[in-house]
């Protein structure tokens, strides 16, 4: 396993959720990025951001390690949950919701409930 894989590894499994992400949760570098960031960040979701373009070895070792060819990429609880169309998606039905719920992370329902009432 490459120094990155190792890191990556290390990121999604001491983290309850992470996203992988062009930017930072403050500062997003592209729209797909700053989509998710902005659920999250509205939900209250406290998780840990990385900068895929501050290291060429993660931009390249995450595609590898989720099997997954764009960024960003969301792990919950050491799983990989998908990029921003996933993302969007399993906000507004309600799926993340029940994941977060399921793996014990906090979050605002009430703010989930109002990303879920402004795209009806």
């Amino acid at each position: 396993m490459s120094d990155a894989q190792t890191e990556i590894k290390d990121l999604v499994t001491k983290n309850d959720v992470v996203l992988f992400m062009k930017g930072t949760k403050t500062m997003p570098q592209c729209g797909f990025s700053s989509k998710v960031a902005g659920i999250l960040n509205y939900m209250g979701v406290e998780y840990q951001d990385v900068n895929v373009l501050e290291d060429e070895g993660i931009r390249q070792g995450i595609k590898e390690f989720s099997d997954w060819p764009t960024i960003p990429q969301l792990y919950v609880k050491g799983d990989f949950v998908g990029g921003c169309d996933i993302a969007i998606e399993m906000t507004l039905s309600g799926e993340l919701d029940t994941l977060l719920e399921e793996k014990d992370i906090a979050f605002d329902k009430e703010a989930a409930d109002k990303i879920r009432e402004s795209n009806s």
